[in-house]
């Protein structure tokens, strides 16, 4: 008896071909994943905020609030005195009611104060005046 031939091997298996993405789809799959990394890797987010007056003729008085929640430092800015202004009074209110005056001082074309931070609690209306001026920048606490 004469053995039958054997059966031809089965070809291998075709390599697995990769579609490659669109362009635009793999730019947009990359930017979420970085920013998803970026925001897992992030500290909390501070609530800083700013506010000026709205009025151009005149001082451009504005209010910088740098912190979190309740607890922020104040920063009163004066953006256009005139040259020759080197420091100014300037007041801080909470609520409504003077808490401090103290010297703002040139720092570039603006004249600063800033008070160090405190808790002034949440949903307080902080502001700051300038002497001279009867403008007045506020901002609320978050």
């Amino acid at each position: 008896m004469t053995a039958a031939p054997a059966a031809p091997a089965p070809p291998p298996p075709a390599p697995i071909q990769r579609i490659p993405l669109p362009r635009a789809r793999r730019s947009a799959l990359t930017l979420a994943l970085a920013g998803l990394a970026v925001s897992l890797a992030a500290t909390p987010a501070a609530a800083d905020s700013s506010a000026c007056t709205h009025h151009f003729s005149g001082p451009q008085i504005c209010i910088r609030l740098e912190g979190q929640g309740g607890r922020n430092a104040v920063t009163g800015i004066w953006t256009n005195p005139p040259r020759e202004v080197t420091s100014r009074a300037v007041s801080l209110f909470r609520n409504g009611q003077l808490i401090d005056t103290a010297t703002a001082t040139r720092s570039g074309k603006a004249l600063t104060y800033t008070w160090p931070a405190e808790d002034a609690g949440t949903d307080t209306e902080l502001c700051v005046k300038f002497r001279g001026s009867k403008r007045m920048a506020c901002q609320t606490t978050r």
